[in-house]
């Protein structure tokens, strides 16, 4: 049976919520599955991941193939990082060092990105005064 890590759409129309599930690769999208091991809400600002590392570690371990966006999403959570340090044989000291360097990084992009998007609110928001400014002086010579 090959077994494949993917998404089970859950929700209301137009409001997605899935379940990260490990289940046969010729079960159905919405079908039957072997195990929930998490949580993408893509909706929420920012989308939220909640996996069971343990769970996808073992699952990838026994050979699961994790399908493109579930990859993506292990990846964003630094698990596929772990199953390759794993792989290499290396102590769980190195392994912790280089999950604590990850997360730095990925949290520097985060604040960058944050940062970024303050500052074009900013400028929508001073280009909306503009816009509104023009506008009345349009409306003020157009009624004279």
């Amino acid at each position: 049976m090959a077994v494949k890590l993917r998404l089970r759409r859950m929700g209301k129309k137009k409001q997605p919520i899935y379940k990260v599930v490990a289940a046969d690769s010729r079960s159905p999208r919405d079908g039957k599955f072997i195990e929930a091991i998490g949580m993408y809400s893509p909706k929420s600002d920012p989308a939220t991941i909640e996996i069971q590392e343990e769970r996808a570690l073992y699952w990838l371990g026994v050979g699961a193939q994790p399908t493109e966006t579930v990859k993506n999403l292990l990846s964003k959570k630094g698990i596929l990082l772990k199953k390759e340090l794993l792989k290499d044989g290396l102590s769980q000291d190195v392994i912790s060092a280089k999950l604590e360097e990850f997360n730095k990084i990925k949290e520097a992009k985060v604040q960058k990105l944050l940062k970024k998007k303050a500052e074009v609110k900013a400028k929508a928001k001073s280009a909306e005064k503009e816009v509104s400014n023009s506008a009345a002086e349009v409306k003020g010579a157009a009624s004279e």
